[in-house]
Order: C-alpha cells, then structure tokens, then sequence
C-alpha cells in the first residue's frame, strides 16, 4: 500500500478553492478535497509583513500520486509561490486509507 499524504494549500477565495479542488479529484491525484471556511494569514512576503484572507484545502492523495498532484496544483494555483505541504498520515481508518490510494492510483 502506498503511503497516504494530507495536502495543505491556501487560495485566495472560495471559487478557486472550488475550481483547483475539482480539477485535483477529476484528474484523479485526490481522492477527496476539504475546502474549509476563510481565515486570515499572516506571513512576511519580499520583507513586509502582510495580511490576507484565504480559503485553505485539505488534500487526502499518496506519496506515489503527490508529484502528478503537485504538477497540477502548481499550474493551476494563482500564488507566485503556493503554500503546497505534504504531511504523512501515520494511522487512519484502514479502509479509508485504502480508498484514498484506490482512487489515486494511475490508471484508475
């Protein structure tokens, strides 16, 4: 079984929340994509502090469909420089995370 990531990214708004979450899971690189509800980022960008509201995604793939989702997402984010982190899912529900790679595999 390949190894289930959990995806973060933030987008600027709902609509491409919804847009780069559907293009994602009709490619077939997420088996699911969590839009969650707007928050506020702050973060320092080319030396100033700045202040943004984003919509954040939660992205359930596998390590061997991780560099296709990443291709992706980066072509079709509109950040410079995207938030893209991948975090290792250490346990979960079994036939959940047999799901995830089921869906993400290839050619499925």
């Amino acid at each position: 079984m390949s190894e289930v990531l959990l995806v973060v990214t933030t987008l600027p708004d709902r609509a491409s929340g919804e847009r780069i979450a559907g293009a994602l899971v009709a490619a077939g690189v997420a088996a699911c994509v969590n839009i969650l509800g707007e928050c506020t980022s702050l973060y320092t960008w080319q030396g100033k502090i700045e202040r943004s509201s984003e919509v954040p995604l939660l992205i359930k793939t596998t390590r061997d469909a991780y560099p296709r989702l990443e291709s992706l997402l980066r072509g079709l984010h509109p950040y410079k420089l995207p938030e893209i982190i991948a975090l290792s899912v250490s346990a979960g529900l079994p036939a959940y995370l047999n799901w995830v790679e089921t869906e993400t595999k290839e050619n499925a």
